[in-house]
């Protein structure tokens, strides 16, 4: 008997696990999947949550049960991981040790406040933030009694998971102020370590165009250094301070230690692993899908499902003694909310940034590309039961709506020259 074991529950280790066991349970192989939660989280769901907005108000619109998407042929066990001992390909958790012949990374990575000065002794006081779900809960509860201020938006340091979610954050508290009546009382910024609202210079035009027809200020270039939450002003190292009513933080990401403990990581703490093959740079036989690696692309749920889909194709290949078919190339693609019934989407790769056009069919779309529009609003309210009923239950059909490889098909690839 062969044996997968798959670190992790959450949309890369639920999809690449259901998968496997279809494939491979009639071939004699075991797939186990391990985690220590016994709740399943939409994430994208937690940016609505703080406002009550689209059908999320509290985490029954979010969260199902840990074992929900996954297919009877998975042995799923709940616990904690201690120690990858990849030299003997066995797994030490909570709840014993499971050897494996082929293992999945898929641990995904937390948020740290106390990385930055001050900022976990203000959590939950005047500092918020809903990258957690009680977090996202709590700013809830303080966004019904505010109503005059400076918020601001920070970004600690990057990466971050989904690093479009802190503009779609500011994009909407502009329209919740707004459905409130109390706009004219808010002032909403956006404080950030990047130069502009994206890292790709045609996608930051497009958001930074939208946020001064809100009124939001986007404030590059601030590195945080400190809180002070008495005085409630953050400061950067250079000795730049920037005051606020209430801070929402995008704290620090960290991996799951036991990877860093277990050898497997680079200097930051992620899994140190092939951009292209997602195998480990530090072991045989380890795949790595979803946020706790490092590959240099978006720490997005579309990454975890496009990289998931390939490296169940290499794996595959891998078994049967042939050459790994396929090389992921960072793809990702996102909508991002903007207020009013409105999103932007955007697609893209480790080597081409964000174009205007349509996807997923060239010339006929239906989704336009950067641009705000209603269609891609109502493509972000219909993923949530994509999500569940269909990608993390690892059903979604592979085509032309859903490639694991970015298409240029339908995009203006002519303004790259000039956007360099």
């Amino acid at each position: 008997m062969k044996r997968i074991v798959v670190l992790g529950a959450g949309t890369g280790g639920a999809l690449l696990s259901n998968r496997l066991a279809r494939k491979l349970g009639p071939k004699g192989w075991t797939v186990t999947v391990i985690d220590k939660s016994d709740t399943h989280i939409y994430q994208p769901g937690l940016l609505f949550l703080p406002f009550a907005l689209y059908g999320h108000h509290g985490p029954e619109d979010i969260t199902k049960p840990i074992r929900w998407p996954l297919d009877n042929r998975v042995a799923f066990v709940q616990a904690g991981v201690n120690l990858i001992d990849h030299a003997a390909r066995k797994v030490e958790t909570t709840g014993g040790t499971y050897p494996y012949d082929y293992l999945i990374l898929a641990l995904g990575c937390g948020v740290d406040p106390a990385r930055v000065e001050g900022l976990a002794e203000t959590m939950d006081a005047t500092a918020f933030t809903y990258y957690t779900l009680d977090g996202a809960m709590a700013l809830q509860k303080f966004f019904g009694r505010f109503d005059k201020g400076r918020v601001i938006l920070n970004i600690a340091e990057m990466p971050i998971k989904c690093p479009v979610a802190p503009i779609e954050f500011v994009f909407l508290a502009d329209y919740y102020f707004r459905l409130r009546g109390i706009r004219d009382k808010v002032e909403v910024d956006l404080v950030t370590p990047l130069s502009g609202a994206f890292t790709k210079p045609l996608a930051s035009a497009a958001l930074e165009g939208v946020a001064r027809e809100k009124d939001i200020r986007i404030i590059g270039d601030f590195d945080i250094a400190s809180v002070d939450g008495g005085r409630r002003v953050m400061r950067s190292w250079s000795g730049r301070e920037e005051p606020y009513d209430v801070l929402v933080t995008i704290p620090p990401h960290v991996a799951p230690e036991v990877i860093e403990n277990s050898g497997l990581a680079d200097l930051s703490g992620f899994a140190d692993t092939d951009r292209a093959s997602l195998k480990s740079r530090k072991a045989q036989n380890v795949y790595v899908v979803g946020d706790c690696s490092n590959i240099p692309t978006s720490k997005a749920g579309s990454v975890a499902h496009f990289s998931g889909e390939i490296v169940e194709h290499n794996l595959l290949a891998e078994i049967e003694g042939k050459e790994p078919p396929m090389a992921f190339d960072g793809h990702s693609n996102c909508f991002i909310e903007s207020g009013h019934h409105k999103a932007l989407l955007f697609d893209f790769n480790y080597d081409t940034q964000p174009l205007p056009g349509l996807f997923p069919f060239g010339g006929v779309g239906p989704f336009p590309l950067l641009k705000e529009s209603r269609i891609n609003h109502w493509g972000k309210m219909a993923f949530r039961h994509v999500y569940w009923w269909l990608l993390t239950t690892g059903r979604l059909p592979e085509g032309p709506w859903a490639p694991a490889l970015m298409s240029l098909k339908g995009k203006h690839v002519e303004l790259l020259a000039r956007a360099r």
